[in-house]
């Protein structure tokens, strides 16, 4: 009896063997030792990154085959796969976007020209297609056997950072060490991630630093995530994981259009537009004195009461970040009463204005809840520059296009009033609720100034002091007489908030606006 068919295996022909074996080899990464150290710093790999990050089965790699073409210092017997880096195009969340993942386990990512050519590929691409790009940043910098190389290398991908600026979303997440120059890329890019623990960024490292100032410092301090978040503003998001890192990215991209040519996608309104709300009546009838937390303001106003916050843990006095309203993705900025009094200053001032321009340049209104005494006093703040750095948060309220609408809550005092995105510098439907204070100060420094004669003369001064003030506040710092001229549009019931600025986005949602011809304004930095 003959002997059944045996399952016919194909057979690959000599050249795509070939093939098959380059790609194994260039997929390696840096080899399994290497990537047992990555595993025991609590980090993943590159590709495994891309994997969490974008859609299943949607990532196309691109020059996946380049090698290095430097042979000096021994790197002539070293084979780099894939040059350190992985590039290419996916999806998140069904939209596409290009990527980058540098791979530490390949001479540390380290920055060669092939390495940087495929970022700069990967980047272009981003920038024809108009779609977002996120980097993967897991380096030790600069290549040093490749030198200056290594160096025009950085150079072309900060010019095309420059170049994608305002055209399409740029997104940096920090998985590991970031030093040197390989620093400059994340800083001029939107938004920065780094994760608790294990993210790092600096100029010059702890080591440097000691031998040139004599301070001392370790890793975590010089240039941690907290550092950064809190100290610096460099981190716009800190994530506890990896893990975390990447659903925190594929959340933010919910919000933002695929380039400035676009507008957010909208999603189905998840909340009644006309919602009230009984917790901001409470609020408007709180003493003006006592402070309360804006993110209960925002909750109330949001859909779904959601709200993603940028710069969570920089600056508290200014509050930043998406929601949406009837389905549409908002920009929000507002004064934080229960940090500085919601004052602004250098840092505040600085985080509003970066955001600010963010959203303008592409197409995200902006909501702006105002509670400002004033700019933040000092002789600090003074040397340190707050005219000029202050000066950024009106340059780009006055320079932004997007629809714009503004609540006045509580105070809205002094040159801060006018910053804060006031009728006088454009903006487009500006409300009040009835407790405002809107004053060039407030009452108890008005009536010191304009009633100093009559207070010293009075025998019960300070029975004569509290009558002036009732009086000022009731004639000047309330919202009627910017009523009366038009600077507000209209006073509203705190609980109507929501159905108020609703109706204001829909109405202002197919503005257009003709600046004036030139190159470019001179923000001042």
């Amino acid at each position: 009896m003959a002997e059944p068919a045996r399952p016919h295996k194909p057979r690959l022909s000599s050249k795509a063997e070939a093939l098959r074996r380059r790609r194994e080899r260039a997929m390696a990464g840096g080899g399994a030792e290497k990537e047992k150290a990555q595993r025991a710093a609590g980090k993943l790999t590159a590709r495994e990154r891309l994997d969490l990050l974008l859609d299943e089965g949607t990532f196309e790699e691109l020059d996946l085959l380049v090698e290095k073409r430097c042979r000096d210092f021994g790197l002539d017997q070293k084979y780099l796969a894939a040059d350190g880096v992985v590039a290419g195009f996916g999806r998140v969340n069904g939209r596409d976007v290009c990527v980058y993942s540098q791979d530490f386990t390949v001479m540390g990512g380290s920055l060669g020209l092939a390495h940087a050519h495929k970022i700069c590929k990967a980047m272009d691409l981003a920038l024809e297609a108009g779609v977002p790009v996120i980097g993967l940043c897991d380096s030790g910098g600069a290549r040093i056997q490749e030198g200056v190389e290594s160096l025009g290398g950085y150079a072309e991908i900060f010019y095309r950072n420059v170049q994608a600026s305002g055209a399409i979303p740029q997104i940096s997440a920090i998985l590991g060490p970031c030093a040197g120059g390989a620093v400059y890329s994340p800083a001029l890019t939107d938004f920065v991630y780094m994760i608790e623990g294990s993210s790092h960024m600096f100029i010059t490292g702890p080591d440097v630093v000691r031998n040139a100032t004599g301070e001392t410092c370790d890793f975590e301090s010089l240039g941690g995530a907290a550092t950064h978040s809190v100290r610096s503003g460099v981190c716009h998001f800190v994530a506890g994981s990896e893990h975390d890192c990447f659903r925190q990215i594929r959340e933010l991209l919910e919000y933002l259009p695929q380039n400035c040519r676009e507008k957010p996608a909208a999603v189905m309104a998840s909340d009644d537009p006309g919602r009230k709300s009984e917790l901001l009546g409470r609020v408007a009838e709180m003493d003006a004195r006592k402070s309360y937390k804006i993110h209960e303001v925002i909750w109330e106003l949001a859909d779904g009461h959601q709200f993603l916050e940028v710069h969570k843990r920089f600056a508290r006095n200014l509050v930043v970040g998406f929601i949406r309203l009837g389905g549409e993705s908002v920009g929000v900025v507002a004064n934080n009463p229960s940090v500085l009094s919601g004052a602004l200053d250098i840092s505040a001032s600085e985080k509003g204005a970066r955001f600010v321009r963010f959203c303008d340049a592409f197409n995200i209104p902006l909501l702006t809840l105002v509670d400002v005494p004033g700019y933040w006093p000092g002789m600090e703040q003074e040397y340190n520059g707050i005219i000029r750095k202050g000066a950024k948060l009106l340059y780009a309220y006055c320079q932004a296009t997007v629809p714009k609408v503004t609540v006045v809550l509580r105070k809205a005092y002094g040159g801060a009033y006018d910053v804060m995105s006031s009728k006088h510098i454009r903006g487009d439907l500006n409300y009040a609720w009835p407790c405002a204070e809107i004053a060039v100060m407030g009452p108890q420094g008005a009536v010191d100034i304009l009633f100093r004669r009559e207070l010293k003369a009075a025998g019960n001064q300070q029975r004569r002091r509290q009558e002036l003030v009732d009086s000022y506040a009731k004639q000047f710092a309330s919202p009627y007489q910017a009523a009366q001229r038009g600077y507000v549009d209209e006073v509203i019931p705190a609980e109507e908030t929501r159905p108020k600025v609703v109706k204001a986005f829909r109405f202002l949602k197919n503005k257009k606006v003709v600046g004036v011809a030139k190159k470019h304004g001179n923000i001042p930095l």
